[in-house]
Parts: structure tokens; sequence; C-alpha cells
């Protein structure tokens, strides 16, 4: 089993090198499927070890070598498949499979082709270290793998700067990859810090280790160190306040977003929450922040995605909304549900990621969905599709979204967190609204793209066939969550509803269901037939505030990005070329013309020299004459 294991985590990393041999080459389609081929091979790897520990219950730890060893800190390159990181094995590399495949038809006309292939991989390999992992350290190290290869992937367009985003520079590829990068940067030093204090209290990174001395600690560290710990989640994870970036990653290529969504960086904050559990089970107070803080970003990017037109940002925003439901079920102990719908999630957001990927293919990348109407004509397979996806998103019986975004909303309940749940039970009806507002206007009503002189197309046969999986699996996952539990809970702690919320599940599944149903009926009636533009509503108030991001990116513009960029000039003007540069400028032309006088001495004759050997020496018996007077 171990040789399945370094399988399943270097497939990926061989992918890479192998797309990155051709990455200067042009358009090789044989890079895809090889590419793609490996990264099925660590699906495999992956599902035969789950089967393995599903069946014997018996956890894989591997050791490759010793990484730093110094004192008594010993940090080794360590693995561990147990009931937690196989499921986040089988999600990344089932998601990855199909984008890699899902991206030969997609980017089949990029000239770095070749170079998105071994980016991509590169993603999912540092994914894998993220996961697999068992220890802080090498969590660590994928954690920051993931961000280098998303800067990549995000700005992989970053010619486009200076041709489509001209007139606003500050939504090209480049600045959303900076951006992403650079607020990650600034959240991972709070992880750092909290990786720190872990070490110092307990003297190990070791996952086992550390949680056996958890309950030696004072209450004080813990909950400074799950809280620092926390931070760390709230950037890769895109908690409010570090969430503008996730959106405005969309200007990466739509696997990208698809991979990023579904299955990789934007997950491993609540990866991290879950694998921590016993640190923040007991750390309530810090648990119950994670909880408040998650419905507060449910509730506020699900109003965000009501009025938005761009189709790959609302879905973008559907996903800040379900990360904020994973982590109120984390935050609120239930650990092993908010796994359950971080999985059930990468199926039905994967592929509504990728119908979005057809329909920008076919509308010749147009965006908004207030230009498009009556594609379902030209593209029944993508319908379907994001159709279902958005079933399951909505939560509605019997699809994925059903069963685990229910179980988060019963938690709240079941934990007297009112407040919460009412808080979530909205957000679904939201959900459910913006959902199939986007499916309404991209698909049904009057064709408004014809105006603009597009054609559409359905994307090619192999590609539609590959998003079948994720199909399948938004349509029936929902149905293996009870084996799942008995699978998860040999790991994470078994959470139960009380016996007041068995009673009453019925009613909460219908209040839940009655708003996802009335979402969804709300949109049919009102974009069903087609866009009705109501002036008087879009120049509200609430609309433009709902639509502009609460101004959020305004204020990070207007209050930290232009202040930093002005203290940058008046610093590099006044400091660092009238002061640092003008210094270390003076000194070397005093040194040059130093050297440029004294040049005269060298003269070749012997009686010159012993001239100036004469000046030297009575120079050094005046400096040593006055020494001593002053002594």
């Amino acid at each position: 089993m171990e040789n399945l294991v370094y399988i399943a985590l270097f497939a990926p990393f061989a992918s890479s090198l192998f797309a990155a041999l051709f990455g200067m080459s042009e358009r090789q389609v044989f890079v895809g499927i090889v590419a793609s081929s490996l990264l099925a091979i660590s699906f495999i790897s992956s599902v035969f070890l789950a089967i393995n520990l599903y069946t014997t219950g018996n956890v894989i730890h591997v050791t490759m070598m010793d990484w730093i060893s110094a004192g008594d800190l010993h940090i080794p390159f360590g693995f561990v498949v147990d009931q937690v990181s196989v499921t986040m094995m089988t999600v990344v590399t089932l998601v990855s499979t199909v984008v890699h495949v899902y991206s030969i038809g997609y980017m089949d006309h990029d000239k770095s082709f070749n170079r998105f292939f071994s980016y991509l991989s590169a993603f999912v390999f540092s994914m894998m270290i993220l996961v697999m992992s068992d220890n802080f350290a090498g969590l660590f190290i994928g954690w920051e793998g993931v961000g280098v290869c998303s800067w990549l992937l995000i700005g992989f367009w970053y010619h486009k700067a200076d041709v489509t985003r001209e007139e606003n520079p500050s939504i090209s590829p480049s600045w959303a990859a900076n951006e992403a990068f650079i607020m990650n940067r600034i959240a991972d030093l709070g992880m750092l810090i909290g990786i720190f204090i872990i070490y110092w209290n307990t003297g190990s990174l070791q996952y086992d280790e550390v949680f056996a001395q958890l309950p030696y600690l004072s209450e004080t560290i813990l909950t400074t160190s799950a809280f620092a710990l926390f931070i760390g989640a709230m950037g890769k994870s895109a908690q409010f306040p570090l969430h503008t970036w996730l959106t405005d990653a969309m200007e990466g290529p739509t696997p990208v977003s698809a991979l990023i969504h579904a299955a990789t960086m934007v997950t491993a904050g609540v990866f991290l929450v879950i694998r921590a559990n016993p640190l923040f089970a007991m750390t309530p107070e810090v648990s119950f922040f994670i909880a408040s803080l998650g419905t507060f970003v449910a509730f506020f990017a699900a109003s965000m995605a009501l009025v938005n037109r761009d189709l790959k940002r609302i879905i973008a925003f559907s996903t800040l909304s379900q990360l904020g439901y994973m982590f109120a079920a984390a935050g609120l102990g239930a650990y092993w549900i908010a796994l359950f719908h971080l999985a059930a999630h990468a199926f039905f957001k994967a592929l509504l990621f990728l119908g979005a990927g057809n329909v920008m293919h076919a509308m010749h990348d147009e965006l908004d969905i207030f230009k498009m109407g009556g594609l379902k004509k030209t593209m029944r397979w993508t319908w379907a599709y994001m159709g279902l996806a958005s079933l399951a998103l909505a939560g509605i019986f019997p699809f994925a979204g059903f069963f685990s975004k229910d179980a988060i909303i019963e938690t709240a309940f079941n934990e007297g967190t009112y407040v919460l749940w009412a808080v979530l039970v909205i957000t679904a009806g939201m959900t459910a609204f913006y959902s199939f507002r986007q499916v309404f206007l991209t698909f049904h009503g009057d064709e408004r793209y014809k105006e603009f002189g597009i054609h559409p197309h359905e994307m090619y046969k192999y590609v539609l066939v590959a998003m079948s999986p994720l199909a399948i699996l938004a349509m029936v996952a929902g149905f293996g969550m009870h084996q799942y539990e008995a699978f998860i809970t040999n790991l994470l702690p078994d959470y139960h509803m009380s016996e007041h919320t068995h009673h009453m599940v019925v009613w909460l599944t219908l209040i839940v269901s009655a708003f996802a149903i009335g979402g969804i009926l709300l949109a049919y009636v009102k974009y069903a037939k087609g866009l009705k533009r109501d002036e008087k509503l879009e120049n509200s108030f609430a609309y433009k505030l709902l639509a502009n991001q609460y101004y959020i990116p305004q204020l990070y513009e207007e209050f930290i990005t232009k202040p930093y960029k002005i203290a940058s000039e008046v610093f590099w003007e006044k400091v660092d070329l009238k002061i640092v540069d003008a210094t270390v400028d003076n000194i070397a032309k005093a040194l040059y013309k130093t050297g440029d006088s004294t040049r005269s001495m060298q003269t070749g004759n012997l009686s010159n020299y012993l001239n100036w050997m004469a000046v030297g020496g009575v120079v050094l018996l005046v400096i040593a004459a006055v020494s001593a007077m002053l002594v």
C-alpha cells in the first residue's frame, strides 16, 4: 500500500515535469493526454487506498526521509492516509482529472497549452502534499505551493493586461494574481505564528504528538494558536475581510477557476480546521467565532450574487457562500458534516464552472448573462449539466447539496444558535434564487446574443463526456452520507442531533426546502421568459450597494492600495534615491576619485617609492606621538 501512496502523491508531480519539458514548444495534444492520464492514475490509487482503509481500518503512515533535524527539532517528509486525508485525496484527484481532460478542449487554441498543463499539475501536486502531510510543516509547504501555483494560473493570461483591460488595469489577470498572492501572504503570517506557538509549547509539529499534548497547555496558548491558524484559513478560504481576491481570480482560465473553487486552494482553509479539530474543539470561543463568521460570509456572499451579471463571478460568490456553510459546521463541532459538504460541493461546483466555461467558449469569452438567453437551443448538454448542478447547489432533493447543506442548517438549530440557523435558512433561499437566475437568463427566454453577432455552439463531445462523472456524483453523492458518517467518525468526532432536533427534523427540512423552492419560483417568474430590466430597482441604493460588493474593493483601493502606493513613491524618491542611493553613490565616487588621485604614485621609479615610504613613516610617527600624548 505504501507504493500506492507514492503513486497518488507523485503522479501529478510527474505530470507537471513532463508537461514542463514541452513548455516552450508549440501546442502538443499528447502533452494534455499524458498529463490527464497521470492524474487519472493518481485518482485510481487514491480510490484503492480509500477502499483499503474502509475495509481494514488501517491508517497508513509513510516517512520518506528526515527533512530537518536540528537539536530537538525533527521534521520528516512524512505522509498519512487516514479517513480525512483519503477523502481529500479522492476528491482532489477526481476533480483534477476531469479538469485536465476538459482543459484539452478548452485550451485548444492557446499557444501556451503545454505550459498550462505543467502549472495545473503542479497545483494538484501541491494540494496533495497539503492534505497528505502528517505534520504542520509539510502542510505549510503544500499551503505555500498552492499559493504560488495559483499566482501562476490566475495570471496565466498576463498578456491580456494591456489588450483587454487597458481601460481598467486593476482587474487584469496580473493584478488579480498579485492580489490573491499578497492577500494570502498576509494571512499566512498568522498561520506561521500559530505553528511557531505550537512548536514552542509542544516541541513537535507532528499531528499525533501535538494533539496528544494539547490537554497540558494553558487556555491562553490554545486560544492564541487556534486563532492564529484560523487567520491562515481565512486567507486561503477567502473569509471576510480577506475575500476580495476570490472573485477577482476569475480573470484566470475557467479550468483554473473550477480547480481552485472545487477541490484545491479555497478548500484548504476548511481542511485545516477539520484536520486540527482537537485544537479547535478545546477553544469554544474561537470555534463560535468561526461559526459566526462563516454564517455571515454565507449570507454576505449570497447577497452580492443576487445582482451580479458576470456568469463566473456569480458562481464564485456561491463558492464563497458555501465555504461559509462549511466553516459554520466546523465551528459548531460538526467536522465530518463540514467535510462531507466540502466533497459534495466539489462535484457540483466544478460542474458549474466547467459549464460556465462551455458558455464562455460558445459566446466568444462573453460572460454578461444580460447578453445571453436562449442558449438551451444550441447547448442542451451544458444546459442540463448546469441545471443539475444548480439544483444541487440550491439543496433540492435528492441532489447532493440537499443532504449536506441541510445537515449544516440542522446543526445550527441543534446547537441552539437560532440566529445562525435563521441566517443560513434565508441564505438557502437566496442561493436558490441567484442559481436559477443565472440559469434562466443564460439558457431561457429571448436570444439576446444575436444582437451582438454571436453564433454559439456546444463544446466538444469528449469534453461533455468527461464532465459526466461530476453530474452523476452531484445527483447521487448525498445517498452515501450515512455510510460516510460511519467511515469518517473512526477519526473525527461523531456529531449527533439531540432528541428535540431529531423530532423536528421533518419540519426543519420542509422549512429549508420551502425557502429553496421559493427562490427558484421567484427566479422563474422574473427571468424564465427573458430579461426585464427594472431601472428603478437598478438605480436604488440597495442594488448599487450589492452590485459594487458593498464598496469594499473601493474602500481597499482608497484606504490601503493608494496610500501604500503614495508612501512607496515618497520613500522611493525621497529616501531610496536621495538618501540611500545618494550615500552609496557618493562613497563610490569618493573611492574612485581617491584612486584616480593616487594613481600618479605608481610611477615605477624606485626613488619615488622610497620618498613615499618616508612620508608614510613620518605620518605614522606623528600619529603614534599624538596617541601617546592623549593617553
